[in-house]
């Protein structure tokens, strides 16, 4: 190979008679030119041993996450409600969400409804369970259009907000499946806007750590989302007043493992929020 090489680089150089190589130095250059070559692949392979390797998958992270055995898909509304119409509004969702919500014609349930008493005020939070998955959503939503109580409903309700918006979530496997419960209660929705590509991550921890969080039975549900804000996950936790979360959350400290839990998390969160809210008559979850 060193042959061929010098055989082409004699070829290659112009004759000069001031600046022609010898054969021992042409020698000299290609060897130098080989180690020189050997040093950049191992240099190259050495800086590969630093480089972060992508996990190949064969599956969604979402299909990681949540209940593969289940299809449950759920819808999170957030109303902003014009202050003044704030009774007048709850009074017309208590006219008409509990039907849809017994109906099953309908394939969803209202798992909850509240205002939020600490946190944006004025606001509604509705979530929604559709057993089935997006056909369930899509089926609800076909048949709600024909529904004239509904349409109304739609159109009263649009007099009275300054503003919504909504998610499409899926629920982690290792949460409970929210269930109706007596009251009074007090709920948390603690909202996590994740750093992208930290999902799984959190699921890890947060898989060993709900144990942490089943004494009083405060966990209500674990959602993350699919669409909307994405990388966004939901905690909903009841508590019986501010007084039992202020102890129930000191006392999860008292636990040997959450406090690795909180610190290896918290550098996943971008940004996190909490509202206090109060649930309506309407709502299952009392």
């Amino acid at each position: 190979m060193a042959a061929g090489v010098l055989q082409r680089v004699r070829c290659g150089l112009a004759p000069a008679k001031n600046s022609a190589l010898s054969a021992g130095q042409l020698v000299g250059w290609v060897r130098g030119f080989a180690t020189s070559s050997s040093r950049d692949r191992e240099d190259s392979w050495f800086k590969s041993l630093f480089v972060r390797k992508v996990d190949p998958r064969k599956d969604a992270h979402s299909n990681l996450l949540t209940k593969n055995e289940e299809s449950n898909l759920y819808k999170i509304q957030f109303h902003n409600v014009k202050p003044e119409c704030l009774d007048a509004y709850n009074k017309l969702c208590e006219d008409v969400l509990p039907s849809i919500h017994a109906d099953k014609y309908y394939p969803c349930e209202l798992v909850g409804t509240w205002n939020t008493w600490y946190g944006e005020q004025d606001q509604a939070v509705h979530l929604w369970r559709y057993r089935g998955g997006y056909p369930a959503l899509t089926e609800v939503m076909n048949k709600l259009r024909q529904n004239e109580e509904f349409t109304k409903y739609r159109m009263e309700r649009g007099k009275m907000l300054l503003s919504r918006r909504n998610q499409l979530l899926l629920e982690f496997s290792f949460w409970n499946e929210p269930v109706p419960r007596d009251g009074p209660n007090i709920y948390e929705l603690r909202s996590y806007q994740l750093r992208p590509g930290t999902m799984i991550e959190w699921g890890n921890y947060w898989a060993r750590a709900i144990k942490y969080r089943q004494g009083n039975k405060e966990a209500v549900g674990g959602f993350f989302s699919q669409i909307g804000d994405l990388y966004m996950v939901h905690h909903l936790w009841a508590y019986k007043d501010l007084q039992s979360r202020e102890d129930t959350r000191n006392a999860v400290w008292q636990q040997e493992g959450w406090h690795e839990v909180v610190y290896y998390t918290v550098p996943l969160i971008q940004r996190m929020d909490s509202r206090i809210m109060i649930p309506t008559k309407a709502s299952p979850l009392k």
